[in-house]
Parts: structure tokens; C-alpha cells; sequence
């Protein structure tokens, strides 16, 4: 028996919006059973008196940009070219920015 290539669509359409669904009702059921390890997280973070997260692996100065100081990136000489892509992704953080005095 020959399958029309519509049916074969709807057949594979039906079965992606299946998996969709599984996907919602797998985050929310992970969400319930979760909830117990976030709060304990978060009360351990509080008691460390732990910082921001970490955004990039690379650089210090794109590891936590509230912590970078004026001289990291620029770290091996002043006219370094920007060698980790994370630096080309994130911005500079507004303390850091140069402002031109008037």
C-alpha cells in the first residue's frame, strides 16, 4: 500500500506536536521535583554570601564584569586586540567605560 506524502506530513507534523507537549509536560513535572534543590541552593548561596554567576569561562574580566578592572583586558600590552569572543559579546560594563571630561 502507497502512502500519499500528505499523510506522511500530518503523520510526522502530529508527531513533532507530540513531542512538544512531552517537552512543556517534562518541564513542568522537573519543575515540581526541582523545587526542593533550587530552594536548598538558593540558602546556601545566601549563607556564602556568593557573588553574581558566571557568565563566561574565558577571561576574568568577562567572568564577572561587576568585578573587572580597568587594565585586564588589556592585560599582555595597551594595544592588545580582543582575543576571547566572549569580550566581542558582552559589553563593557559602566564603570569601566571611558568618559571624555568637558
Amino acid at each position: 500500500m502507497h502512502q500519499r506524502k500528505s499523510d506522511i506530513f500530518l503523520s510526522l507534523l502530529a508527531a513533532g506536536g507530540l513531542i512538544v507537549c512531552l517537552m512543556f509536560l517534562d518541564a513542568t513535572v522537573s519543575q515540581h521535583f526541582d523545587r526542593r534543590w533550587v530552594e536548598d541552593r538558593r540558602e546556601i548561596v545566601r549563607v556564602l554570601t556568593l557573588t553574581d554567576l558566571c557568565l563566561f569561562t574565558e577571561a576574568r574580566y568577562t567572568r564577572h564584569p561587576s568585578m573587572a578592572d580597568l587594565h585586564t583586558p588589556f592585560q599582555d600590552h595597551p594595544m592588545a586586540l580582543e582575543h576571547f569572543p566572549s569580550g566581542a559579546i558582552m559589553a563593557v560594563p559602566p564603570h569601566l567605560q571611558f568618559q571624555e571630561k568637558r
